[in-house]
């Protein structure tokens, strides 16, 4: 995300005036937070999901580290984007 953006989404959220672009910054630093918290209520509710092979071990095994690979996925955007 960068200046430009911000100032884009700050105009589509009605802060068409000038303070939109001298808080770039802050706007900036405000929808990183956002982001990030989104992002881990995202990873949390992917490690929340059931498993559909509960009763056969080498398939839950599977599922469970591919729910927890998704969930650290979901977690690492948040040093690549922010």
């Amino acid at each position: 995300m960068n200046r430009e953006d911000i100032i884009r989404m700050a105009r589509e959220a009605g802060l068409v005036n000038w303070e939109a672009i001298a808080y770039a910054n802050e706007l900036k630093c405000f929808a990183s937070l956002v982001a990030k918290q989104q992002r881990e209520e995202d990873a949390k509710l992917v490690e929340s999901m059931t498993l559909e092979w509960p009763d056969q071990p080498e398939f839950a095994q599977v599922e469970r580290t591919t729910i927890q690979d998704c969930a650290k996925i979901i977690r690492q955007r948040s040093a690549t984007y922010d």
